[in-house]
């Protein structure tokens, strides 16, 4: 605890006087560069945390926790399987799914898609998704009693499709006939257009029931995957463990972690790296505090030995100099959290202006998956930053903070 008399000085010293407005502007870089780094600590971890956090929550939320697939690519006893699944303890659901890589044609424009049948529980849960029309109606017969499906709004934008429009999806691998395999390509009006917000995902997949996905690819009752959800995705594969002993040699099981592995790989080490980066940032800061306060122990080399032929002691002295220097990086600490906050906050337009200025698109959706920049700001991480610095700017304030109270005043006014 300071004394009224610490407290008095430390204060003092912290708005240097008249003649030191260099040893001023110092501790003034030191505040700004204390409050940059913190931002920039602060902006960065929480960007790659929402990055990866939003990917994880799309993927996961588009292609559950893990898929269960069979060797051939076709589960035939499904609904067995499902229902050993449901038993096991952490699993919350399990949902047959069909994936196949296809075509689509739409005004003389061919892409390649990627068709998904779900169930209608399934596809009823991408409801808040739909831009445009309703995608409850795919469960009921389209145009001339055709099927409907869902689409992605990029696949939409690219090939000019609208609701009410119709598709043609091309299955190459058709019957087979004795004048060899025929491609079979099938109508479908589009009952809804979806934005996930994975642009891949916009761009590419094609949803309909799971019933007409069977009878366009020729699968009778058979579907390709199951779809699992668990309570904890952390520790999915240990929940799944029992279930991947028992279907060994019928189906595989993979989880989120071992489909997106070297995506998520990459961020973690991406993270650490950042963070590893800046935080360079905060000893430069540090190393600004004790310059600026070696400069004002140099200043007040006098007042220092007149305080102590008055009776102050080594101690009171330490504490005048290292709460002057620890208070600079609090008040830089504070102002960083507050600018890192504000650039949070204002993060799109801020990006939307470098990208007008610059000319150039800095937050590609086709590279960087997602649509709109995201953010998630961790206490914790928060609470470890500005731990850090505060811990630097105090120990930045000890070498000044000796040399002050060890200061000779003997020495000092000898020649005074």
């Amino acid at each position: 605890m300071l004394s009224p008399f610490e407290w008095m000085i430390a204060k003092r010293y912290l708005w240097p006087g008249k003649g030191e407005a260099f040893i001023a502007l110092v501790a003034g870089i030191s505040v700004g560069v204390v409050a940059l780094s913190v931002a920039l600590l602060v902006v960065v971890m929480s960007v790659m945390n929402g990055f990866r956090g939003e990917l994880l929550d799309k993927i996961v939320g588009l292609n559950g926790h893990a898929v269960v697939q069979g060797y051939d690519g076709q589960l035939r006893d499904w609904r067995n399987v499902i229902a050993q699944i449901e038993k096991t303890p952490g699993v919350v659901e399990a949902s047959p799914m069909i994936e196949r890589p296809l075509l689509t044609s739409f005004g003389g424009r061919v892409e390649a898609i990627f068709l998904r049948g779900q169930s209608d529980k399934d596809i009823a849960a991408l409801g808040e998704k739909v831009l445009l029309g309703d995608i409850r109606s795919l469960s009921q017969p389209g145009q001339d009693g055709m099927g409907r499906v869902a689409i992605g709004s990029r696949l939409a934008q690219n090939l000019g499709i609208r609701v009410g429009d119709v598709i043609t999806i091309i299955n190459p691998a058709g019957r087979t006939t004795p004048f060899g395999t025929t491609i079979r390509q099938v109508g479908y009006e589009v009952g809804a257009i979806f934005e996930v917000g994975i642009y891949t995902f916009d761009e590419k997949f094609v949803m309909l029931p799971l019933k007409d996905a069977q009878t366009l690819l020729l699968m009778g009752d058979a579907v390709a995957q199951i779809e699992v959800t668990v309570d904890d995705p952390d520790q999915v594969g240990e929940i799944l463990m029992p279930v991947a002993k028992d279907l060994t040699g019928k189906a595989i099981i993979a989880d989120w972690k071992a489909m997106n592995s070297a995506l998520f790989e990459a961020l973690q080490v991406e993270r650490v790296a950042m963070f590893f980066a800046l935080s360079f940032m905060v000893l430069v800061a540090a190393f600004n505090i004790l310059s600026s306060l070696v400069m004002l122990v140099r200043a007040k080399t006098r007042d220092i030995a007149i305080m102590r032929t008055m009776g102050a002691t080594r101690r009171s002295l330490l504490k005048i100099f290292v709460t002057t220097g620890t208070t600079v990086g609090a008040i830089g600490t504070m102002t960083g959290l507050a600018l890192g906050a504000i650039i949070l906050f204002f993060r799109e337009p801020i990006v939307d202006f470098i990208a007008f200025a610059t000319g150039q698109e800095i937050w590609d959706p086709e590279v960087r998956f997602l649509s709109t920049l995201p953010s998630r700001t961790d206490p914790w991480e928060v609470f470890g930053i500005v731990m850090l610095a505060l811990t630097m700017s105090f120990l930045a304030t000890l070498y000044p903070a000796l040399k002050a109270a060890n200061t000779d005043p003997v020495q000092v006014l000898r020649y005074e």
